[in-house]
């Protein structure tokens, strides 16, 4: 399992998931969700949402019970290649933790365009030059 990145401030949940087997389009992908450290006696809760091209086929609202790991699976289907994002937020005490799990349809993979033209400095580090726009 991936554990989730977290700031200082978040909610004090800890989140792990892992994405089963390959998402396709049009074919149900599951991903594995465990929560831990869930301290306030009244319980944390998860809520998840899907980006555009991504639907979430099971709940989306969790309740989380203090005191112990919680293990849910979303299901999400892709109707179209390239990443989207289930996207888990998790409220405990007043504090929100926000995690975006990439869900990669297909072998379309995001790309950036190129933004500027790569130089050497005199001592040899790399630089891309970009330009710079005036407002109008």
């Amino acid at each position: 399992m991936t554990v989730a990145a977290r700031k200082p401030n978040d909610s004090g949940v800890a989140i792990q998931y892992k994405v089963e087997g390959v998402a396709k389009v049009g074919r149900p992908v599951s991903v594995v969700l465990q929560f831990d450290g869930v301290s306030d006696p009244a319980g944390a809760t998860a809520r998840l949402t899907a980006d555009a091209g991504l639907t979430l086929t099971t709940s989306s609202n969790l309740a989380l019970p203090a005191g112990q790991s919680t293990t849910a699976t979303a299901t999400v289907t892709s109707d179209r290649e390239g990443l989207a994002y289930l996207n888990v937020f998790v409220t405990q005490n007043g504090a929100m933790s926000i995690v975006a799990i990439p869900i990669q349809t297909g072998s379309v993979a995001p790309a950036m365009k190129a933004a500027g033209e790569m130089k050497s400095s005199a001592e040899g580090e790399k630089i891309i030059s970009m330009p710079a726009k005036e407002p109008k």
